[in-house]
């Protein structure tokens, strides 16, 4: 007779294996869409171009997968090779590609394979061109999260099945032969099992606990209801404002700063009915947009009235609520990050010019931030092939850095090597 229980060893450990392995495949179609939002979502959409080109059909476009990894991680590298899509493409916007050297050929997999199940906008059904949340905004990329967990719940009750099928059959095999067979331990009572529920209940635990302490005081995706309706989609969007129209103090100061009630009142004094297309709250309500206009004259101080004349009018600062908010340890200066160091709004903030009530797009965490001063490179002053000088003479005091560059000891100058990771540049 075959002593039986070194298979039914090899049979708990592939089912161990077989769990963890599902478990990996959850993990791994969640990380893309993580590796997304953080690294590429601030300047590529899937299916449309924003900053930079649209991700969908990335890969088609590449003469080797090799050279599309050397892209991400160092398009100056990839434009080196004199391929003529790497060459062509450097130019396509005027804001230079931000370098990821840190990311690995496989996290680069799960970004393409997560770009691969973004369905296209223009062939699911029901899709309308809105301005502003609503059923039009709500029509993203699918989740494939939950279909992985039910295929791994259900995985996992096919495993256990089969366990106590073959558990089963051994016992009759055993009782036809004449041997003894002591009764099984219940499920309840069995060390194996229970060791194996109390780790893996163990490992969740303290990954939900950490994972939730690591979040505290975290905002993304925050999004108040404000006191009027302002929709950046159709304002930065559809009617291309500037963003400095408004935040006058973006590129000159530490705040950006909100627009007075004048400022607002510079369009809608005499824009007083809204004409453009639809907008949508995030609970799926239609906003009505002269409504939203009225409210604007009513904090101007002219409620009722079809005049706008600012050297009488009343006006009341509008109750704005607060959505980006750093610790009160931070130090943040908007204009050394978008005139000295050229960052888009976009890189912070998302697709602003496409969001209806304006949500907190990053996590806005230390580590967020250094990572960001490790990638993004320094903008020494030069001249370009106009003759005109662009960049910032402030960094050439660090000469010796810009002479490594240029003699080959260095590939790059990044704000983590001017101080940029060091405590007193962000806290007090």
């Amino acid at each position: 007779m075959i002593n039986q229980l070194p298979f039914a060893k090899v049979r708990k450990v592939c089912l161990i294996a077989l769990l963890l392995l599902c478990v990996n495949i959850t993990l791994t179609a969640q990380d893309g869409k993580a590796l997304f939002a953080n690294n590429c979502a601030s300047c590529h959409a899937v299916w449309k171009d924003a900053t930079g080109p649209m991700l969908a059909g990335a890969e088609g476009r590449w003469p080797s997968k090799d050279l599309l990894y050397t892209w991400i991680k160092n398009w100056k590298n990839a434009v080196a090779t004199g391929d003529p899509y790497a060459v062509k493409i450097q130019s396509y916007a005027s804001t230079q590609m931000n370098l990821f050297p840190a990311l690995k050929d496989g996290e680069i997999d799960a970004i393409l394979a997560y770009v691969k199940s973004v369905p296209d906008p223009a062939l699911a059904t029901g899709a309308t061109g809105t301005a502003g949340g609503g059923p039009g905004d709500k029509n993203k990329a699918d989740d494939n999260s939950l279909l992985y967990g039910i295929l791994t719940l259900t995985l996992g009750i096919i495993s256990l099945t089969l366990l106590y099928i073959n558990s089963n059959l051994r016992k009759m095999s055993d009782n036809k032969e004449g041997v003894l067979t002591p009764e099984p331990i219940p499920f309840y009572r069995n060390k194996t099992y229970l060791m194996i529920f109390a780790l893996l209940a163990f490992v969740g635990g303290g990954f939900n606990i950490a994972k939730s302490s690591i979040n505290l005081g975290r905002n993304k995706d925050y999004q108040p209801e404000q006191p009027i309706y302002y929709s950046h989609k159709v304002h930065a969007g559809l009617n291309q404002i500037n963003c400095l129209y408004c935040h006058t103090g973006a590129q000159e100061g530490k705040q950006a700063t909100l627009p007075s009630v004048n400022t607002c009142m510079n369009c809608h004094a005499n824009i007083k009915e809204y004409n453009g297309p639809k907008m949508y709250r995030e609970d799926g309500s239609e906003v009505n947009g002269t409504a939203e206009i009225k409210k604007l004259w009513e904090y101007a101080g002219y409620s009722g009235k079809d005049v706008w004349d600012p050297t009488t009018a009343q006006a009341t600062a509008i109750p704005w609520v607060k959505i980006h908010n750093l610790a009160d340890h931070v130090y943040l200066n908007h204009s050394q990050h978008v005139k000295v160091g050229q960052i888009n709004c976009q890189k912070c903030h998302g697709e602003i010019q496409e969001m209806g009530e304006v949500k907190q797009h990053s996590d806005l965490s230390m580590g967020w931030c250094i990572n960001c001063h490790r990638e993004t490179e320094v903008q020494f002053s030069k001249t370009d092939s106009t003759g005109k000088m662009t960049g910032n003479g402030f960094y050439e005091q660090y000469m010796q850095l810009h002479d490594d560059v240029k003699n080959g000891k260095k590939s790059k100058v990044t704000v983590e090597n001017i101080g940029g990771t060091e405590c007193q540049k962000c806290h007090y």
